[in-house]
């Protein structure tokens, strides 16, 4: 006798579309739906309850609403947005639905994963004790940055935002960080440079981009960014570290206003709505340093933030600034004279990154801002003098320029810390106030090589120990003192 074949029945509520107000729908008759839940429309289109009355239900579109008419039905399972994860989606593009954009092999997830949830608790978190390494040096020596720190990126557009958070990505390369990328609100041009970067210097290895490029759907380019988070707590509840890397709130904040308008709710300061300022926080407080009871992940923030004309004081920057644990400040004025990266140290500041700054580092870098900005005191009222200045004046000015020489970089090129230890220990001895600008060039980009050849163990000793021995600083002296002999002839 044949078994009854088993019949499945799907519990769900049923509602229709009452009308469609580009990427809003207002539907009705659904009575148990709540915020944050995922309905479906008839032709297969997901859509995100954002709010409900006793009659109407307003639902944002995740995906194409020209084919979403008045009178479709809408079904609403009871299920909050959950998306695939796994260790698949390293080295692939992906839309804010999880879904390959790279033309490559469909993704296998190892599970779904909540879109929106509760950031860890004060007490689910350990205090931040590992550096996180940016590959510059005018960050890591003078405003370090720590694992699980959330770091704001602040500055007028073309400043070279993305290019610190980018190079910040190329430089985890064999750290055992896991990047993501993710882009909100900008031409599809500026993604395809991103992905050429990170092709070049196989950065793809290790990273994730998430697309929420202009020409995609708001409901999408509003999803993006809570996607990267999902795909970091992923790894993060693994026990591993995460650096993501959000460009940008601004366009995200703009595209939250549009969303809001359509849903007829008050505008307030800059005609933003006011719970701007809970959706980016929540996001925020899911960066962190897990209790080892929870897997022991971090995963460090580096939203950034575009601003007009340098003013700080708008609605959505001072809100990024409250609360995140410091900004670095990227100036448009330092950036036009060549200063690059442009950032001033005036108005940046790393709040909790020192706790977590390697003992070498921070000895010798504890003077090197006030050194710096003296300097600029000291150059700008030397300006209109040739002659006439004393010998420590114009020790000052040599000391100041080696400075400057030191922490200018090019773009995709991160230095080690390793590197940057050598460049500030022989500052710290007065190596290079002698040197003319192309000889601190040439120094450089030799000094690593030369280390390698003649004092192999240095990386590895300094890398263990992170402190810089007598026994080091001995080495180190009669490495540099050779290198510089072979340099000056």
């Amino acid at each position: 006798m044949q078994p009854e074949s088993e019949t499945k029945f799907e519990v769900r509520e049923v509602g229709f579309v009452q009308s469609v107000r580009k990427f809003i729908v207002i539907a009705k008759g659904l009575p148990f739906c709540i915020n944050g839940q995922i309905v479906e429309f008839a032709n297969g289109t997901l859509g995100l309850v954002m709010g409900f009355t006793e009659e109407k239900v307003q639902i944002l579109i995740l995906g194409d609403s020209t084919s979403i008419r008045a009178g479709d039905e809408v079904y609403n399972k009871g299920q909050f947005l959950k998306l695939p994860v796994g260790d698949g989606f390293i080295g692939r593009v992906v839309s804010s639905l999880c879904q390959p954009l790279d033309g490559g092999e469909p993704i296998e997830a190892k599970g779904l994963y909540p879109v929106f949830i509760v950031a860890p608790g004060v007490m689910d978190r350990q205090p931040v004790k590992d550096t996180l390494e940016s590959g510059a040096l005018i960050i890591d020596a003078i405003i370090p940055l720590a694992k699980g720190q959330r770091q704001l990126l602040i500055g007028d557009r073309l400043t070279g935002k993305t290019t610190v958070a980018v190079d910040a990505i190329l430089n985890q390369k064999g750290k055992g960080v896991i990047c993501i990328y993710c882009c909100i609100g900008k031409p599809y041009s500026a993604l395809t440079k991103v992905l050429d970067i990170f092709r070049e210097n196989e950065a793809l290895d290790y990273t994730i981009v998430v697309s929420g490029i202009a020409s995609v759907t708001v409901g999408e380019q509003y999803l993006a960014p809570y996607t990267a988070c999902m795909l970091g707590e992923y790894f993060m509840a693994q026990g591993r570290d995460v650096l993501l890397v959000t460009d940008d709130l601004t366009k995200h904040a703009w595209i939250y206003r549009q969303i809001s308008l359509l849903l007829e709710r008050a505008p307030g300061r800059e005609a933003y709505p006011g719970d701007i300022f809970y959706i980016h926080s929540q996001m925020m407080e899911r960066a962190g340093y897990l209790r080892k009871e929870l897997g022991g992940g971090s995963m460090t923030f580096l939203p950034i933030v575009e601003i007009l004309q340098g003013d700080l004081t708008g609605y959505i920057p001072t809100n990024l600034v409250s609360m995140t644990d410091g900004q670095l400040y990227f100036s448009t004025a330092l950036f036009n004279k060549g200063f690059k990266p442009a950032i001033d140290f005036g108005l940046s500041v790393s709040r909790i990154g020192n706790k977590a700054q390697w003992p070498a580092m921070k000895a010798l870098s504890k003077s090197l801002r006030l050194d710096y900005l003296q300097y600029k005191e000291l150059l700008q009222m030397t300006q209109l003098r040739t002659t006439g200045l004393s010998k420590e004046a114009e020790s000052k000015l040599r000391r100041g320029e080696a400075i400057n020489q030191l922490i200018i970089q090019d773009k995709s090129k991160p230095v080690s810390l390793e590197e940057q230890v050598i460049y500030l220990y022989s500052l710290s001895k007065g190596l290079l106030d002698s040197l003319s600008v192309t000889q601190i060039k040439q120094f450089r980009q030799g000094v690593l090589a030369f280390f390698e050849k003649n004092c192999p163990e240095y990386t590895k000793e300094l890398r263990e120990t992170k402190d810089l021995s007598e026994a080091l600083k001995a080495k180190m002296d009669a490495t540099l003192s050779g290198y510089l002999k072979q340099l000056i002839v």
